[in-house]
């Protein structure tokens, strides 16, 4: 049996329906990454979850129990939102146990719990500083232990890295990954950044326009995307598309799918499955437009028949813009997409 288990949630706002029959299994310990573009809804899915937006229709239950209509406070769940929402007067230790003095908890076992805590987050040292006496990692920390301390079922997390630099926030997904590994809780993260789906999620829930469009492994949704959509929001850069009526001048990937492509359907080959050759070599003819050097990857931007077209490729190159090319497909890991976006098929 899941640990959480959302049932045809729905959330209205005046004539707009915003959330749109939600299913969703959790299981308990599990890793979920509520992950879309700006206004499909996974923030308003996830404060649902917590009790600050009402459920309008369907149901939610946690451990078998229906919590659909219980205040957030006795839900038994832990939020750390993305403007960390910290008491700017209190010290660490004050904002971490503040939760627990309004509960009546005993001193000792405040003091026990706050500085358990501070010890897995690395915060010792500071337990004594003010906010402003912190960076901003320093601060989503504390955020983050104030969750901690109150051992909730759930852990919610709304885009919290959103405010770090990048490097920042690539330290703190570590530290959220092996937070999770050691508390085991179960944890309901949202993000619009694919790399921090991709890396910390146990599964993966896709939304569009307040509906879920595909769950699964990582690794899943990118080999195995249910549609055009999910193809294209997961992984960066994005799936090449082509259309059928456009085949006929891509070569190699006309004819030569494996499988009938409808009329009016899409192609999709990911960046890595397109190599860029000299010009003259057997291929597709066609000409560089933008070369993105990132150290360890370069990404060649390349006009094909008034297409673009995304290469990746881990070695440096010489190439220059509006160098001829030849663009080479890998037909193994070709996508086909009818005109409705579905997936019709994948060699």
């Amino acid at each position: 049996m899941s640990f959480l288990q959302l049932r045809g949630v729905e959330k209205i706002f005046g004539q707009h329906k915003v959330i749109k029959g939600v299913d969703l299994d959790i299981h308990k310990n599990e890793f979920i990454v509520f992950v879309g573009p700006s206004g499909c809804g996974k923030s308003t899915l996830l404060r649902m979850i917590a009790g600050l937006e009402s459920i309008d229709g369907g149901s939610l239950h946690v451990d078998g129990k229906n919590i659909t209509h219980l205040p957030s406070s006795q839900r038994d769940l832990a939020m750390v939102f993305q403007s960390y929402a910290l008491y700017p007067h209190m010290t660490v230790y004050d904002n971490m146990s503040f939760a627990l003095k309004l509960a009546k908890v005993a001193p000792d076992v405040i003091k026990q719990k706050v500085e358990h805590a501070a010890d897995i987050l690395n915060l010792s040292k500071y337990l004594q500083r003010t906010p402003k006496e912190l960076s901003g990692g320093q601060r989503q920390r504390v955020a983050i232990g104030r969750a901690i301390v109150r051992a909730p079922k759930i852990f919610l997390f709304d885009e919290p890295l959103s405010n770090l630099d990048a490097a920042l926030r690539g330290q703190t997904r570590v530290e959220i990954h092996k937070l999770h590994r050691a508390l085991g809780v179960t944890t309901i993260y949202v993000t619009h950044d694919q790399v921090e789906a991709m890396t910390l999620a146990d599964r993966v829930v896709v939304l569009r326009d307040g509906a879920i469009e595909q769950v699964g492994a990582p690794l899943d949704l990118y080999d195995k995307p249910a549609n055009q959509f999910v193809a294209q929001f997961i992984g960066m850069p994005s799936m090449n598309i082509v259309k059928a009526a456009q085949l006929a001048g891509f070569g190699s990937l006309s004819g030569q799918t494996g499988f009938p492509v409808p009329s009016d359907g899409l192609i999709g080959v990911r960046p890595e499955g397109v190599r860029v050759l000299p010009a003259g070599r057997s291929g597709v003819p066609g000409k560089v437009e933008l070369i993105e050097s990132l150290g360890a990857d370069t990404l060649i931007h390349v006009e094909v028949k008034g297409t673009s077209m995304i290469s990746r490729q881990s070695e440096r190159t010489a190439l220059e813009v509006g160098d001829p090319v030849t663009l080479e497909f890998d037909l193994s890991s070709l996508h086909c997409f009818d005109s409705a976006g579905r997936m019709v098929a994948r060699i």
